[in-house]
Parts: C-alpha cells; structure tokens; sequence
C-alpha cells in the first residue's frame, strides 16, 4: 500500500489463475488500487468479500460452485456499498441485464479489460456505470433496430426537460434523496417525476433504467 493515497480496495474472482495473476498485475500498478483479495470461484468470492470488505469487486460471469450472478447477489445483500465489475464472455443482451438486476455497476467484455478495467473501477467506485464500449454500442444498435422494426417514434422525446435531468441523475446512480437535494426538490416530487419517466419510457426496473440510459448515450 502506498502511503498517503487513498486506497481503492478491490477483490478478484476469476476462475483461471493466470487471468486473475495479469489482473492483479494490471491493477496494482495503480497507486490507488490495492488487490485485497483472490477467489478462484463464486463461493469464495462471497467469503472473500464479507472477511476483507473491499470497494469493489471483479468478477468473472461465469464460475464454478456458484455463479457469478448469483455471488454479486449475495455480496450486494450483505454488503450494498460494494460495487460489482463483471467481467464476461458474452456480449448479448440478456447477460448485461441479468447483471444489471442483481446491483452491478460495470460489464466489461474479457478482451477489453486490460484497457478498461482500471477506467471501469475508478468510475464504478464513484457510483457510475461502466460498459465496455462493444456493450455499449450493441445496446445502441439493438435499441435503433427496435425502434424501427416496431415503426415508433422515439419517446425520449416525450420526456420534460425536468424529467430528462432526473432520467440522467437516477442513471448516475444517484438516489432519490441525493437528486432532491441536487435540485432542491422534495423527495415525492422526485419520485413522481421518476414514475412519470419510467412510464412514458416503458421501463420497468433501475436495470432497465439503465440500460436505456446507455443506448441513448445519456450515460457511457
């Protein structure tokens, strides 16, 4: 540990020895970075995160014992503040918004990661999301071919100047209360606004929230 910078703990879970030793490599070449932990599977990474309470952790999607879905589930359960980074494989949309659902912050394609994983823990660390930039222009392109094969207009358009501001907040990971203060509102304004957007937009959970966020580039 460097003296004098703060620290941004993290855990590595991955199940290939020689992925997680080139992870760690990378990562504590930053004076702000200290690799606290190691898990080789998702039952460990969980034990991992409740013995060493880490900032963030990396994990890898997919892992024996126990998924890594199913670990940041139980690792956000017991420790909400920790934010989660996966790493995966898979590209497609289903696996970015099963992430999303159980509390993750970041999706980063395993080929992008020595370029974006130190980006992706700094911004996640801060309470923002981080996609790879193929994540993010897959849900880009997915969105664009929805809207025209269905024939509909854009309803981002639908949306008042004040929603579209709450729309951006929320998406930044900023909570109710935190957006209230921001914009010196009361807190059930900020949650009508919220149902407002969510309903015009047709979204129904922060995962979808979020995902539209980073179609529509509000968020990257």
């Amino acid at each position: 540990m460097r003296i004098g910078v703060k620290q941004i703990r993290i855990l590595l879970a991955d199940d290939h020895n020689v992925m997680r030793r080139g992870l760690r490599l990378l990562l504590e070449s930053q004076p702000e970075f200290t690799v606290v932990a190691e898990a080789a599977d998702g039952r460990q990474a969980v034990e991992q995160a409740e013995a060493t309470a880490p900032d963030v952790v990396v994990l890898d999607i997919a892992m024996p014992n126990l998924s890594g879905i199913e670990a940041a589930q139980r690792i956000i359960s017991q420790r909400p503040n920790t934010s989660i980074v996966f790493l995966s494989m898979h590209s497609d949309e289903g696996y970015v918004l099963r992430a999303l659902k159980v509390g993750a912050k970041g999706y980063l394609l395993k080929d992008s990661a020595e370029g974006d994983l130190i980006e992706a823990i700094t911004t996640v660390h801060r309470g923002k999301t981080f996609f790879s930039r193929e994540i993010g222009r897959m849900l880009v392109e997915d969105y664009v071919r929805e809207i025209r094969t269905r024939g509909i207009e854009d309803s981002y358009e639908l949306l008042t100047s004040r929603e579209r501001e709450i729309l951006q907040l929320l998406a930044e990971g900023r909570s109710n209360k935190e957006i209230a203060g921001a914009l010196n509102l009361s807190a059930h304004t900020v949650e009508t606004h919220r149902r407002n957007l969510q309903d015009k937009l047709n979204l129904h959970s922060f995962a979808e929230l979020i995902l539209y966020a980073v179609r529509k580039r509000i968020i990257s």
